[in-house]
């Protein structure tokens, strides 16, 4: 089956699935999923599936990626924290949407990696940064949208500071052993509203850094 065909099949499903965002669907679209994924896996890439990547980790199942765009509710005026970049593939959906995309790795490892897929793409508003995500990027801050790509115990009072008032934050929270709670915070002038999204799972968020 050609690209072209793979991606129409794979947007169906998405609309099918209740993704309605314009915009994010022609993200996912314009993106090489296929770049992102480890070479073994490239012939399903435009599966519905989360992927193996290095270190541990995997690529986000694109209904995943997709619910969590589009819960941000981004426009191309928005700064946006993403915690955990893993192969980069979120980041690169979010720098098609939004203004500035600021991007956090623990893995040095898979921040190179991902740091050259971006450049391969021209992707050149995508700001990295080796850094525990835990601890946001306080000098970049405040974020009018952050994003987590890892689990947290709880809402993460870090990242909520890092937050402009009626910013959004959608996170993964929950034990690692058990399904987490997808849920997207939205900070008010006098504390945060939280919506529950749906059950998901997500590799857990941890703290310090790792060089190799």
């Amino acid at each position: 089956m050609a690209r072209t065909a793979e991606i129409e099949v794979l947007l169906g499903i998405l609309r099918q699935d209740g993704i309605h965002d314009e915009a994010v669907l022609s993200a996912l679209a314009d993106i090489p999923r296929e770049l992102f994924v480890a070479p073994p896996f490239a012939s399903r890439a435009w599966e519905n599936v989360a992927l193996p990547i290095s270190k541990g980790q995997t690529i986000s199942q694109p209904y995943i990626v997709a619910l969590m765009t589009q819960a941000l509710q981004l426009n191309d005026r928005m700064k946006v924290l993403e915690v955990g970049t893993g192969s980069g593939y979120q980041a690169a959906i979010l720098a098609r949407l939004a203004r500035r995309v600021y991007t956090l790795e623990r893995h040095k490892p898979l921040l190179r990696e991902a740091e050259e897929r971006f450049r391969t793409l021209g992707l050149h508003t995508i700001s990295t940064l080796h850094a525990d995500g835990g601890l946001g990027w306080k000098a970049q801050a405040p974020f009018d949208r952050i994003i987590v790509t890892a689990s947290a115990q709880d809402v993460p009072p870090v990242l909520v500071d890092q937050l402009a008032i009626g910013g959004i934050m959608v996170v993964p929270v929950g034990e690692v052993s058990h399904t987490q709670i997808l849920l997207r915070v939205m900070r008010t002038p006098t504390g945060i509203d939280v919506t529950e999204l749906m059950p998901v799972r997500f590799v857990p968020m941890l703290a310090g850094t790792e060089e190799f």
